[in-house]
C-alpha cells in the first residue's frame, strides 16, 4: 500500500481495512485528507463503520467518487464560529427589511409616500423573526450539546409577498453520532418554535384587530389551524370576525406563520425536521414513509380541486413536487443505529401530534 504521510491524529489506513481498503492517501489538499481505496462493505455502510474512529480524533468523514475512484474525505471538525458570520448577518438584515415591508401591508402603512413608516410594522417583523430564530437556535443549541458541527441560522428573505420570508435554515456539516443526537437536534427546532408560536399568538389575539387596509391584503384569506384557533378560544378571543373588514392583529398573522412553518418542517422527507425525527425513531423504514408523503400532498391537492374550487391546490401540488425532490436528496444517517428509548419515542409522537394541530387544508388564498 503506497501512501504519503498524514497528520498523526488521523487513523492509520490499516485500521480502516475491514470497511475500506486504502491504497493511497493524499494529505496535501486544503479541502481535506483524502483516502483513495475500495469499499469492503456496502457503500452506504462505509461511513457508519469508519465514522466513529474519525470522529473520536476530531474529524468528520464522507465517501465520494472521483474519476472512477472511491475517496474517503476527512476534514477537521470545528464547533465554534470563526470570525464575523457576514453572510448570516446580511441575510438576517435583508429578512428584517422584507418582513417589515410585508408587515406594512398588513398594517396599511403608506410606505411608498412615507418610507419611515415602515418602522411601524416592527411588531409583525419581530414576531416572525423571533419565532424563526427560536426554532433555528433550538437546533443549534442541541447541535452544540451533541458536539455536531452546525452553522448559525441563515434567514431567507422573500420580498413583496405577504409574510416576507421563506423561513430560516442551519447547515449541519458533520457526521451525526447516533440516533439520540439526530432525534434531539431534529425535534428541538419544532418544539422551541411552537413555544414561541404559542406565546406570540397569545399576545396577538389580545391586541386590537385592524381594518383591512386594502391593496393586496384585501384579497388575502387566511385559514387558521386548530392550534391558533384553540389559543384564541382559551383566551376568549377570536381570529375570524363577523365584520369582513376586520382582520386579527398582524401579530396573530405572525403566529400563523410559525404554525405553518412548523407543519411544513415536520413533513418526514429529505433533510426536513420531520425526517430527522422519523429516521431516528424508525430507522430505514423512513424510506417507505418518504414515498407516501408526496402522494398524500398530491391527493390533498386533488381533493381541493374537486371539492373546494381548487383553493390552495396549487400550494400543496407545489409541495408535493418539492417533497419528491427532497426525498431524492436523502436523509441524515447516524453512525450508531442503537434504537431510542420510550421517552424520546413519546416526545416524537407528541411532536407530530402538535404538527397536525398546525395544519390547515387551505392555509392561504390570494384572489386577485
Amino acid at each position: 500500500m503506497a501512501h504519503t504521510s498524514s497528520p498523526t491524529d488521523l487513523p492509520d489506513p490499516e485500521r480502516l481495512a475491514d470497511a475500506f481498503y486504502v491504497y493511497e492517501v493524499d494529505a496535501t489538499p486544503e479541502d481535506g485528507i483524502r483516502y483513495y481505496g475500495e469499499p469492503m462493505t456496502e457503500r452506504e455502510s462505509v461511513v457508519q463503520a469508519v465514522g466513529p474512529t474519525f470522529r473520536s480524533r476530531g474529524y468528520r468523514v464522507r465517501l465520494t467518487e472521483e474519476t472512477g475512484e472511491y475517496v474517503l474525505v476527512a476534514e477537521k471538525r470545528s464547533l465554534g464560529v470563526d470570525g464575523v458570520p457576514w453572510t448570516n448577518v446580511a441575510l438576517a438584515l435583508a429578512t428584517l427589511l422584507s418582513t417589515l415591508y410585508a408587515g406594512s401591508r398588513w398594517y396599511g402603512l403608506p410606505v411608498i409616500s412615507d418610507p419611515v413608516s415602515l418602522v411601524g410594522a416592527w411588531p409583525f417583523a419581530a414576531a416572525v423573526l423571533g419565532i424563526l430564530a427560536v426554532h433555528e437556535f433550538g437546533h443549534y443549541a442541541l447541535s452544540r450539546y451533541h458536539e455536531v458541527q452546525a452553522s448559525l441560522p441563515y434567514f431567507i428573505p422573500l420580498p413583496f409577498n405577504v409574510i416576507g420570508t421563506l423561513g430560516a435554515v442551519i447547515q449541519m456539516n458533520d457526521n451525526i453520532p447516533d440516533r439520540k443526537a439526530l432525534f434531539d437536534i431534529g425535534v428541538a427546532g419544532p418544539l422551541a418554535g411552537l413555544v414561541a408560536t404559542v406565546l406570540v399568538t397569545a399576545v396577538g389575539v389580545t391586541m386590537d384587530p385592524i381594518r383591512v387596509p386594502g391593496g393586496l391584503i384585501a384579497h388575502v384569506d387566511i385559514g387558521y389551524p386548530l392550534l391558533i384557533r384553540g389559543i384564541a378560544a382559551l383566551l376568549g378571543e377570536q381570529v375570524v370576525y363577523a365584520d369582513p373588514t376586520l382582520i386579527p392583529n398582524p401579530v396573530v398573522i405572525a403566529g400563523w406563520v410559525g404554525a405553518f412553518v412548523t407543519f411544513l418542517n415536520l413533513l418526514p422527507v429529505g433533510q426536513l425536521d420531520g425526517a430527522h425525527v422519523t429516521r431516528s425513531l424508525l430507522g430505514d423504514r423512513m424510506r417507505s414513509i418518504q414515498l407516501v408523503v408526496p402522494l398524500l400532498l398530491f391527493g390533498l391537492a386533488g381533493y381541493l380541486v374537486a371539492f373546494e374550487n381548487g383553493q390552495a391546490a396549487a400550494l400543496w401540488a407545489f409541495w408535493g413536487v418539492l417533497t419528491l425532490v427532497f426525498g431524492r436528496v436523502g436523509s441524515a444517517t447516524p453512525l450508531d443505529e442503537t434504537p431510542l428509548g420510550t421517552k424520546r419515542a413519546a416526545v416524537g409522537v407528541l411532536t407530530f401530534v402538535l404538527g397536525v394541530l398546525c395544519f390547515a387544508p387551505v392555509p392561504i388564498v390570494i384572489s386577485l
